[in-house]
């Protein structure tokens, strides 16, 4: 049996020539199944794999991509690991490239600018063969990716709209989202909605709004002014669950009436949601909420959030696939339109709306 070297000593193929009696050039033929392996003998094959088994050697990935000038690995460039977001996008990014040879680096910018472009700037030194970014709010008024163009990675964005730039990106239909969403309220009864938008330099809030707005005009609902408010921006994404909560005093503060509220996110919703119940509001008896994006939080949370959800998996599917097909294809990447691909958003109804009361209407809040 040969014998099994320090824990701490990287085995070679040096030494597993030395332990099974063959030259360092048999072996690595060998062990690399170079087009040479099928004249070695299955004997001779079978004891230098033994050996390298039992001594604990593995390639040198390393070398060999020195030698192949390859890196065999992709960029995977998160904005904020801690947004919920992420959690299905990364594993639709992971399952798509578990039946391939390349090995996802993912890095957390952790909400910080400067941390997000000396990453980008580490991953492009390390020479990834592809990149993809997962982008959230605080990448709207920024253009980190400056770098890429020069760089000649194959990179999509998920989440944001970066066509103007020339790069891939992967976005949900916001506008069909708000739509939806409005539409799902108005179908149960309400006419009296409140409506909290994202941050103002959001494309995604833009969108959104925009489809809103289109239904309330094709069905000639009124939204009262007052009864429309807009998130601030901030450093923390996640900070539009206080967002949240305080437009929702504000709404109530003003005496109208409402009988549900559209919120931006499903953050955002969780946060209506403590200020009605707060207030001494039922949802959805006294007050229907829906949100948007579909985070994990919005089915376990009592009661379950009614909000659109964005196809996150697959997205990440997505997005992955495009970086693969770029790599394979570099000359033959995408322009113009082919650059933007959105996909569409669905409704998941649960127990966070309900029809308003035939009689009287009872469910207005004031």
């Amino acid at each position: 049996m040969a014998k099994k070297t320090s824990p701490f000593k990287r085995v070679t193929l040096l030494d597993v020539a030395r332990a099974s009696g063959f030259s360092t050039s048999s072996v690595s033929i060998v062990l690399n199944d170079a087009p040479l392996s099928r004249y070695v003998a299955l004997k001779t094959k079978d004891h230098i794999r033994k050996t390298a088994q039992e001594m604990g050697y593995h390639p040198d990935a390393f070398a060999r991509s020195l030698r192949r000038r390859r890196s065999d690995t992709i960029g995977v460039l998160v904005f904020d690991i801690s947004d919920p977001f992420c959690i299905s996008l990364l594993r639709g990014i992971e399952h798509t490239l578990y039946p391939t040879a390349y090995l996802p680096i993912i890095i957390d910018a952790d909400n910080r600018r400067d941390q997000f472009e000396r990453y980008l700037e580490m991953l492009i030194e390390r020479r990834v063969e592809g990149l993809v970014v997962v982008a959230n709010w605080l990448f709207a008024d920024i253009d980190p990716l400056s770098k890429v163009a020069n760089s000649v990675i194959p990179t999509v964005v998920v989440g944001r709209d970066l066509t103007q730039n020339s790069i891939q990106s992967v976005v949900v239909n916001n506008e069909e989202g708000g739509y939806a969403a409005m539409q799902h309220l108005y179908a149960l009864g309400h006419r009296q909605i409140a409506v909290l938008r994202g941050p103002e330099e959001m494309n995604d809030s833009t969108r959104r709004w925009e489809g809103i707005q289109r239904f309330a005009a094709e069905v000639g609902l009124q939204l009262e002014p007052r009864l429309t408010s807009q998130l601030l921006s901030a450093m923390d994404p996640n900070s539009s669950f206080d967002g949240g909560v305080r437009l929702t005093n504000g709404f109530i503060e003003t005496g109208l009436k409402f009988s549900a509220i559209l919120a931006f996110d499903d953050y955002t919703a969780l946060g209506v949601m403590r200020a009605l119940w707060k207030a001494g509001r039922r949802v959805p008896e006294d007050c229907s909420v829906i949100g948007f994006d579909d985070i994990p939080l919005a089915g376990i949370t009592t009661p379950g959030i009614t909000t659109i959800r964005q196809p996150m998996m697959d997205m990440g599917k997505l997005a992955t696939r495009l970086v693969l097909e770029a790599m394979e294809s570099p000359k033959d990447g995408p322009v113009g339109s082919n650059l933007l691909h959105t996909m569409p958003p669905e409704l998941v109804e649960r127990d966070s709306t309900q029809r308003v009361p035939a009689k009287g209407r009872r469910a207005a809040v004031r």
